[in-house]
C-alpha cells in the first residue's frame, strides 16, 4: 500500500520560559495537511490519540522545526518512541543549505509572497483566553503555508530568503519526500 507524507503543526500551551522540557510544553491543538485524503484537520489534546495512527501511517511527517520542536512535545503524548516516526524538517533542510535558521515567516515571504497570521506566542495567548477556534485557524494556516512551501520547493528545486543584500536562493530536493515511500515498518500504538 502507497503510504502518503503528512504536515504536520502543533501549537504549545506553555513557552521554554515556563519549562525547558519539550515534554511539559503540553499541546494545545496540533493540525495536520493529509496529502492521501487532500485534506486539512485539527486535533485537540485530548484527541491525540486519534492523529498518532496518521502520522505512523505516513510516509513522512514534513513541518517546520518539527524536529527541533513538534515531534518531542508530541513525545509526552506518543506511547512509542516518537523518533522512530519518519520526518522531513524544511527549516534542517535549509539550514544545512545556508548554514543559519531563517523563520519560516521569512521563508513563504521570499517564496510565496505571504505572510503568516500571527506568531507562536499569540497562539498560546488563544489558548489561554479559550479562543479555540482562532487556535485551530491560526494552526491551519501555518500548516497550509508549510505545504505550499514544500510544494513550491518539490515543484522549483528552490525556495528564497531575503537578506540585507535582497532576494537569496536556497536550492533544494524535496521531491523524494513527496515520492518516496518512508520507512517500510513503523511499529503502531497500542490500541487505546
Amino acid at each position: 500500500m502507497k503510504k502518503f507524507p503528512v504536515v504536520l503543526d502543533i501549537e504549545s500551551k506553555f513557552t521554554f520560559r515556563d519549562f525547558s522540557d519539550h515534554k511539559k510544553l503540553g499541546v494545545s491543538v496540533a493540525v495536520i495537511y493529509d496529502y492521501k485524503l487532500d485534506k486539512a484537520t485539527a486535533f485537540l489534546e485530548n484527541e491525540l490519540n486519534l492523529l498518532f495512527p496518521i502520522l505512523e501511517n505516513a510516509s513522512y511527517i514534513i513541518g517546520y522545526n518539527i524536529v527541533g520542536f513538534d515531534i518531542p512535545v508530541l513525545g509526552a503524548y506518543y506511547a512509542g518512541n516518537v523518533e522512530s516516526l519518519s520526518t522531513f524538517d524544511l527549516l534542517e533542510s535549509i539550514r544545512e543549505q545556508i548554514g543559519r535558521r531563517i523563520g519560516l515567516n521569512d521563508v513563504i515571504s521570499a517564496t510565496l509572497g505571504k505572510k503568516k497570521t500571527g506568531h507562536g506566542l499569540m497562539a498560546i495567548d488563544m489558548y489561554r483566553e479559550g479562543r479555540i477556534e482562532e487556535l485551530k485557524d491560526y494552526c491551519l494556516h501555518d500548516v497550509l503555508y508549510t505545504k505550499e512551501l514544500f510544494d513550491y520547493g518539490v515543484r522549483h528545486g528552490e525556495v528564497f530568503f531575503e537578506d540585507q543584500s535582497g532576494k537569496k536562493s536556497i536550492k533544494i530536493n524535496w521531491k523524494k519526500y513527496l515520492e518516496h515511500g518512508g520507512k517500510d515498518e513503523m511499529p503502531l500504538t497500542l490500541p487505546f
